[in-house]
C-alpha cells in the first residue's frame, strides 16, 4: 500500500507537473504576449505623454519669453509715445506762448497808434479851440476899441 501510495503520489506529482508546464506553455503562447504587448504599449504611451509634456513646457517657456519681449516692446513704445507727446506738448505750449506774445505786441502797437492818433486829434482840437477862443477875444477887444469913438478917431 505504501508502494501504491508512493506510486500514486509520484503519478499525481507527474500529472501536476505536466499540467503546470502545459499551463505555462499555453500562457506563454496566448497570455504573455498580449500582456507584454499591453505593458510595452503602456510604457510607450507614458514616454510619449512625458515627451509631449516636456515639449509643452518648452513651448510655454518660449511663449512666456515672447510675451515678455512683446511686453517690453510695448513698454518701450509707450515710453516713446509719452516722450513724443511731452515734446509735442512743450512745442505746442511754446508756439501758443509765442503766438500770444505776438498778438499782444500787435494789440499793444495798435493801442499805441490809436492813443497817438487820439492825442494828435486832441491837440488839433485844442489848437482849433485856442485859435477860436483867441479870435473871439480879439474880436471882442476890437469891438470894444471900435465902440469908443474917441479911440477910433485917435487911431485914424
Amino acid at each position: 500500500m505504501e508502494k501504491l501510495i508512493s506510486e500514486f503520489s509520484f503519478g499525481l506529482f507527474f500529472w501536476q507537473l505536466f499540467i503546470f508546464i502545459g499551463l505555462i506553455l499555453l500562457l506563454k503562447k496566448f497570455a504573455w504576449k498580449p500582456i507584454l504587448d499591453a505593458v510595452n504599449e503602456r510604457e510607450t504611451s507614458i514616454k510619449d505623454a512625458l515627451s509631449s509634456a516636456d515639449d509643452a513646457r518648452k513651448e510655454m517657456a518660449s511663449l512666456q519669453q515672447d510675451n515678455q519681449k512683446v511686453l517690453q516692446e510695448a513698454k518701450a513704445e509707450r515710453e516713446a509715445l509719452l516722450k513724443e507727446a511731452r515734446i509735442y506738448g512743450v512745442d505746442l505750449l511754446a508756439k501758443a506762448k509765442e503766438n500770444a506774445k505776438l498778438e499782444a505786441d500787435k494789440i499793444l502797437t495798435q493801442a499805441r497808434e490809436a492813443i497817438q492818433n487820439e492825442k494828435r486829434a486832441a491837440i488839433n482840437e485844442l489848437k482849433n479851440q485856442v485859435a477860436h477862443i483867441s479870435l473871439e477875444i480879439a474880436e471882442k477887444l476890437i469891438e470894444r476899441e471900435l465902440e469908443d469913438k474917441n479911440k477910433q478917431t485917435s487911431l485914424s
